[in-house]
């Protein structure tokens, strides 16, 4: 079927859902409350799936001419011992390819170009909605893709789930250098990543106490092993990006709403916000956006539909996505502990 939508958000899943309906055949906007869109250098990891999914909207060869596998990475202790392997090499022998990882802007770019490729779907910035009702009322679909303080979501589900701290302060950043090892280094109360990006450099991040400042994070570093001081000591701290971990508290009853005032779906961060430990916020949002257009396409004409549609969406992608949620949160707890000697006990008895 076709129809008319207006998508809240143009972040990946706001134009993964975009691409989607538009290769449907749908006429489709892009609204964005930024005035420019969020272009920070942080590296998102793709699963297989979110590739697949990818390739299905038509931009996976342009996500491969920039990504970078991940392979051969390690959690290790402060001191530099590895205790566990990551599983990526069960992920790709189980998928037939590798994780990958690409930088935001290059992710966003093969998105646009992908929209772009189109020539009549308009992303309209510094457009902020505040009645998403009206709007609703005259398209067939209202997407909220706008993030974490979805006003799409307050505008149909309430106020009851929002922005909950988890009370750790993320940093991130890329150094111009090559890391040897990749992977994580758990500590007490705080852990430190780095991974491939791109030839020559290298993503990073690192977590710790809410009140942490960029001079006290090096401190709080500075004895851990090679490149972890060096990485910190060499890139300036006016390109790091800082912000408390946060997820979507309590979880939604739906991802979906067909009320008489307009039918509304949700997606990535707007559905199910979660911390980043285990790296899927990027590849969730893909795949509902992958599900969302599937569940479109395949639906016969008329508002029933549409309604039929998401809520075959919704049983698809809400207990899917909320568990990964609840997943990232359960890790963010363990890998954060000062209780080190048992967690890492636990960690080595993890499959190599």
């Amino acid at each position: 079927m076709t129809g008319t939508a207006t998508v809240v958000g143009a972040g990946i899943g706001g134009l993964a859902a975009a691409i989607g309906l538009r290769r449907a055949g749908w006429s489709v906007t892009v609204l964005e409350r930024r005035r420019e869109l969020e272009r920070y250098g942080a590296a998102f990891g793709i699963h297989p799936t979110a590739q697949s999914a990818l390739d299905r909207l038509g931009v996976g060869d342009a996500l491969r001419e920039h990504a970078v596998p991940y392979r051969d990475a390690h959690i290790r202790t402060p001191d530099g011992t590895p205790i566990a392997r990551l599983p990526l090499e069960r992920i790709e022998r189980r998928a037939g390819r590798p994780e990958l990882l690409i930088s935001r802007p290059y992710l966003l770019d093969a998105l646009l170009a992908g929209l772009d490729a189109f020539g009549d779907v308009p992303v309209e910035l510094g457009e902020r909605v505040t009645d998403v009702d009206a709007l609703a009322a005259g398209q067939d679909l209202v997407i909220g893709a706008d993030g974490i303080r979805s006003a799409v979501r307050t505008a149909r589900f309430g106020d009851r789930s929002g922005p909950r701290e988890v009370g750790t302060v993320a940093w991130i950043g890329i150094a111009d250098i090559e890391s040897p090892v990749h992977g994580e280094t758990w500590g007490s109360g705080r852990f430190f990543g780095l991974t491939p990006v791109e030839p020559g450099r290298t993503n990073w991040y690192a977590t710790a106490p809410e009140a942490t400042t960029a001079d006290e994070l090096r401190g709080l570093f500075a004895g851990w092993h090679d490149p972890i001081p060096r990485i910190l000591a060499d890139t300036d701290p006016a390109t790091w990006i800082r912000y408390e971990m946060r997820h979507l508290h309590p979880a939604l009853p739906s991802f979906v709403s067909a009320e008489a005032s307009g039918r509304v779906a949700l997606v990535g961060d707007a559905a199910h916000a979660m911390t980043p430990n285990l790296g899927q916020g990027a590849c969730t949002a893909i795949l509902d956006a992958d599900a969302l257009t599937r569940a479109l396409t395949a639906a016969p004409p008329g508002p029933a539909g549409i309604a039929g549609a998401l809520r075959a969406y919704d049983r698809e992608r809400r207990r899917s996505a909320q568990r990964t949620a609840f997943a990232s949160r359960t890790l963010h707890r363990f890998m954060s502990t000062e209780r080190t000697r048992l967690r890492d006990a636990a960690v080595r008895l993890l499959p190599g």
